[in-house]
């Protein structure tokens, strides 16, 4: 309907979508003592998700959130009362703005929540002994134009995930830099 009056719109596929239902930024698992699964959450992630993009001015929100705007025709949360989700803006999205109307957090959450596991103790004890913050949020992608290839476009929704960094210091080279109250600092890029 959108393209049908002149807006440019697209549809966008999530894999490892997260579906957040509790509305905290994770997607959390709990296990007890013997590491048997608790369902004590709603929290879950699908294989994927498919919701369209549109590109709008956003009056309403300023500047910097025009053009992608995600539109969900198939919510599964009530927003505000009713079944609907966005336009949420994917900038709003990729710079962690959860706090805007439109369901930011929500999308937010569908592509860059971490996945917590807790042990749980007791209804009173709980600790976090795992958190992965890459599982949620793959290959977000398109279909380009004018042909059947995909495009990522997984940057307009989230940063570069950071890499781990391996490097070996010489023992001489450590206790040299506690000498004289120094510290070591590594900086990776």
């Amino acid at each position: 309907v959108l393209r049908s009056l002149g807006i440019p719109t697209r549809v966008i596929t999530n894999f490892n979508s997260a579906h957040d239902r509790n509305i905290n930024l994770s997607i959390d698992k709990y296990i007890d003592i013997s590491g048997k699964t608790l369902h004590l959450t709603e929290d879950s992630v699908w294989n994927f998700h498919v919701w369209n993009e549109s590109w709008f001015i956003r009056r309403d929100l300023g500047s910097f959130y025009d053009g992608w705007q995600v539109l969900d025709a198939t919510p599964q949360e009530r927003s505000k009362g009713i079944y609907q989700c966005g336009p949420a803006s994917t900038r709003a999205i990729k710079e962690g703005d959860v706090n805007l109307d439109y369901d930011s957090s929500f999308v937010f959450a569908a592509v860059n929540a971490d996945y917590v596991t807790w042990i749980r103790y007791s209804n009173k004890r709980k600790e976090r002994i795992y958190s992965d913050t890459r599982k949620i949020g793959k290959f977000i992608s398109t279909k380009a134009v004018g042909t059947n290839s995909r495009v990522d476009v997984t940057a307009n929704y989230k940063y570069p995930e950071v890499k781990d960094i391996s490097f070996k210091i010489s023992y001489s080279q450590y206790k040299n830099s506690l000498m004289d109250d120094r510290k070591i600092l590594v900086t990776a890029m």
